[in-house]
């Protein structure tokens, strides 16, 4: 059996695909990529919640500081709380992916 070859999707991949799907430049898919990026990420650093209807939503959780141990040498060790960013599909994102 050949093993599939998985390819992985970088901005620039994405900026080209907004760039051909809506017949706009390049600069300005960027924008409008940047614009999107931007504004998922305040709104999470603003403590809210981002709900994009059939693909998913972003949320922040808080990890409260907790100890932990050092792998290398066992030794017990403090870690800082932390603001974690995690994401939850949507259902027509798991449909599209389980075809």
């Amino acid at each position: 059996m050949t093993k599939a070859v998985k390819k992985v999707l970088g901005k620039s991949d994405l900026v080209d695909l907004i760039s051909e799907k809506s017949s706009i430049s390049k600069v300005n898919a960027n924008n409008a990529l940047n614009i999107v990026l931007d504004g998922i990420s305040n709104a999470l650093a603003e403590g809210n919640d981002v709900n994009i209807t059939g693909f998913g939503k972003f949320k922040v959780a808080h990890r409260a500081e907790r100890q932990g141990r050092n792998p290398s040498n066992g030794e017990p060790l403090t870690i800082k709380a932390s603001n974690q960013v995690s994401f939850s599909v949507g259902a027509g994102l798991k449909q599209s992916v389980n075809k």
